[in-house]
């Protein structure tokens, strides 16, 4: 059960159920079923709500038309979401993507960052590459690598290519829940405040919850061309942590 939202209304049912059962049996039994029809009454039925858990991704619809070549090169991630974390956990996170041309058309993404109680602001390193299941679709693509559990997928939801881009990761393993995050990435280390949340309104009707949709500190952080320079030889040098990477999903 959960009550994520008129919260009020059940803190004062619960003092009038204290109120009510100090007393005898015939006290409490009342004082319980008042307390119940009291919240029947105010209308709280999201407290008694079985919270439904998803196994399968939601339907989604990448972007059409999607010009594959134009996201190559280096993307810093403004916003951040992950459906496991309640508080963002990293900063300076930034990406360099490339493309294999046909037939091969798989996606990369080599990709930095660091922890943000790390005093040391080590930089770290990521990588993941998707192959394209429909040439059609251009902006769907399933993770090619046997590290991430089950079907991985990511869909382009916007990009105007030149500025920022839009991503959804969705995660999906038999028997498992689903697990969604998202990225809003720019060419810049900033993004205008509309531009963000014309972005984040897109989400929500994949059961992306913006509250926990962080703002990607990138001050103090080094240029991405400097850092994500390796290209595809960055795969033989990735940096080894005991922690999980941003896009690293352990089903339970």
């Amino acid at each position: 059960m959960y009550c994520k939202r008129r919260e009020n209304q059940l803190i004062s049912c619960s003092v009038v159920c204290l109120f009510l059962i100090d007393g005898d049996m015939f006290h409490l039994r009342f004082g319980v079923l008042s307390c119940l029809v009291l919240v029947v009454l105010t209308g709280d039925s999201d407290a008694f709500k079985i919270k439904t858990v998803k196994t399968k991704c939601p339907a989604v619809r990448s972007l059409r038309n999607f010009n594959l070549e134009e996201l190559a090169g280096y993307w810093y991630v403004i916003d951040y979401y992950a459906m496991s974390e309640e508080e963002l956990s990293f900063r300076c996170m930034q990406a360099e993507f490339t493309v294999s041309p046909p037939p091969d058309w798989t996606v990369s993404m080599y990709f930095t960052y660091s922890y943000k109680d790390d005093p040391e602001k080590e930089v770290l390193f990521g990588n993941i590459t998707w192959r394209i299941p429909d040439r059609k679709q251009l902006a769907h693509w399933i993770h090619a690598e046997d590290i991430y559990e089950g079907v991985y997928n990511t869909y382009v939801l916007d990009s105007d290519y030149k500025s920022w881009t839009l991503l959804l990761h969705c995660a999906e393993k038999t028997g498992s829940p689903r697990y969604l995050s998202s990225f809003i990435l720019s060419k810049e280390p900033q993004l205008p405040e509309n531009v963000i949340n014309f972005l984040r309104d897109k989400l929500p009707r994949y059961d992306v919850d913006l509250e926990y949709m962080f703002h990607m500190e990138q001050t103090h952080c080094a240029n991405p061309d400097r850092v994500l320079h390796y290209g595809s030889g960055l795969t033989n040098s990735v940096q080894k942590s005991a922690r999980r990477h941003p896009l690293q999903r352990i089903h339970e």
